[in-house]
């Protein structure tokens, strides 16, 4: 909680004005029985309707207070609780953005979409019902008991009898809660990845009929949530009515004993009502803490869950500068890597490029080919060897310089929805001249001409208002469009066909003749013409060299060749 401390340290003064607020306002609500009990005990036995009159006006102006100063207090807590919560979900989102692909991988995206919502929100409930409760309750409790002290110690005693089995009812039941509501929002991790699976993948699923195999699969991950919910709710659910019924009992025998002491002339009836109210307020004043500790419980495990997020550690540090003698724009010196730290996705992975060449990548899917451009752009560092850019180890260039080398178009991208325009600027303040150029570089500028409001044309979230090579092609527009000093295409034109691929492939060597190029693909087609191909498999090179010499030399490019080359070689 030291962190959570450190974000409502900016709002101190704006807390503190609402906790004065609130806590005028209590002592405004405990007044009020007190000036009941001297009207019907002094006024009304006395027959004087003045005082009546003057004791009941300040009431009145007690209650007035107490509402106004409550309303405004609530508002403050509200305002406050808003800001150091935003607050929280800027730095959580930021620190998101930096976790390495390692990071993001081991907390999963939907643990980490959870915390940013569910979690997030929780501490604003914490935050806020603090502010609410956390002066309220305790002032009206205490203030309470003293004010009950005054009027009659004997009937106090029968109330203070209560209290410690009421704090034995909280103790137990929030030590028992943290844990169990940890748990919730582990299983609301599920179900929020099984909900973005499901959403993301809804052609899919329709295509494929799995429609009630994946509404069986989210209602297993909701009720197992459920599940975990109903442990939580039967731990808390014993909090309300056992502190309700022990000061039921409590009000039970303080009405017996003060009809004795009524009777036996020590007190006197307004006492008594002022009394009970006062016992209903003490009442409230416990249920009010008792939902305190519910709410931090649920907030206290969810601060936890994003501090895990916010203290993790940067595992891709900026290393010292290490360069090397070097002709070459990009190199992989014996290069190897595993996700897992046990079975290698790269091994020995060596090769070198001019500035201006061409890489071609081909193999398999899961062979590696998306992890060299994985290390190459430093998602993530090998394991052993070193990877460069003009000589310098990609580990000891600041993210902000390396990434403004690349101009990308990755196999899973994304699309804002919004316009076309804005899509391939994407907040970078693009000339008009630029992003046209981008456009026409990507093959997308006649259909994009063939809309009525051209690049203002708006375009859906994951633009599905676009066939599958619009969206390719308004993905490239956006890499081109910078005129980028490495250019990585990550199967990217797949949905293209062989017409547009070819004219795309032409405008990138007469467009990109100074930038390197990366291109990863399925077709032999997309990379024949690269300086370089490599042909991978299982995480090694089996074949490398230009297209010529593979055809000869390499068996696996060369089945890969004469599967295709029916196709290729009308194509031309």
């Amino acid at each position: 909680m030291k962190k959570l401390i450190q974000y409502i340290r900016p709002y101190i003064k704006m807390m503190s004005f609402g906790l004065t607020i609130k806590f005028i306002a209590a002592l405004a609500d405990l007044f009020i029985p007190s000036l009941l009990a001297k009207i019907l005990d002094e006024a009304v036995s006395a027959g004087s309707r003045s005082q009546i009159f003057f004791w009941g006006g300040i009431m009145l102006v007690c209650a007035f207070a107490a509402c106004g100063g409550n309303i405004g207090a609530n508002r403050l807590a509200a305002k406050s609780a808003g800001r150091i919560t935003h607050d929280i979900r800027r730095d959580l989102f930021k620190k998101i953005s930096s976790l390495s692909c390692a990071q993001s991988d081991k907390f999963s995206i939907a643990s980490l979409i959870s915390r940013l919502t569910s979690d997030t929100y929780n501490v604003n409930q914490m935050l806020a019902r603090m502010q609410r409760l956390g002066v309220r309750g305790p002032i009206l409790l205490i203030g309470g008991i003293a004010i009950t002290v005054t009027l009659d110690p004997v009937l106090t005693c029968v109330l203070l009898l209560m209290l410690p089995l009421i704090g034995i009812v909280v103790f137990s039941v929030t030590s028992r809660s943290v844990p169990v509501y940890n748990n919730v929002q582990k299983k609301l991790d599920i179900l929020v990845r099984t909900i973005q699976e499901n959403i993301t993948g809804i052609r899919v699923i329709k295509a494929l009929s799995k429609t009630e195999y994946e509404t069986k699969r989210l209602h297993e991950a909701g009720r197992i949530l459920s599940d975990e919910e109903q442990k939580a709710e039967q731990i808390m659910a014993v909090s309300n009515p056992s502190t309700t019924l022990i000061l039921n009992i409590g009000l039970t025998l303080v009405v017996i004993v003060g009809a004795y002491r009524v009777n036996g002339g020590y007190t006197q009836p307004g006492t008594i009502i002022a009394f009970l109210s006062y016992f209903t307020i003490i009442l409230n004043a416990m249920l009010g803490i008792t939902r305190i500790f519910t709410t931090c419980s649920k907030g206290a495990a969810s601060m936890k869950r994003i501090n895990e997020v916010l203290d993790e550690k940067e595992d891709l540090l900026i290393q010292s500068p290490d360069y090397s003698d070097s002709n070459y724009h990009i190199s992989f010196e014996n290069v190897s890597f595993s996700y897992n730290k046990r079975e290698n996705n790269l091994q020995n992975i060596s090769f070198a490029l001019k500035q201006g060449e061409t890489l071609g990548i081909i193999g398999a899917t899961g062979s590696g080919k998306s992890t060299i451009i994985n290390l190459l752009m430093r998602f993530y560092d090998p394991d052993s060897g070193s990877v460069r850019i003009n000589g310098q180890n990609v580990n000891s260039i600041p993210p902000g310089e390396l990434y403004t080398k690349f101009g990308v178009v990755f196999q899973n991208d994304f699309i804002m929805g919004s316009a076309i325009r804005e899509n391939i600027d994407y907040f970078r303040n693009l000339s008009d001249s630029e992003i046209e150029r981008g456009a026409a570089s990507a093959q997308a500028q006649e259909f994009i001409s063939g809309f009525s409001d051209s690049y203002e044309h708006k375009v859906t979230e994951r633009g599905m208002n676009l066939s599958g090579g619009q969206r390719q092609r308004l993905l490239l527009a956006r890499a081109f469009a910078k005129k980028p000093e490495i250019l990585i295409l990550d199967d990217a034109s797949s949905a293209l066909d062989y017409a547009t691929d070819a004219k795309l492939r032409h405008a990138i060597a007469e467009n990109f003749s100074d930038t390197t190029k990366i291109i990863s693909a399925q077709r032999i087609s997309s990379i024949r013409h690269a300086d370089l191909i490599l042909v991978i498999e299982d995480g090694k090179i089996i074949g490398a060299g230009n297209h010529d010499y593979l055809v000869d030399n390499c068996d696996v490019y060369r089945e890969i060749n004469e599967a295709q080359m029916g196709d290729d070689y009308r194509e031309g």
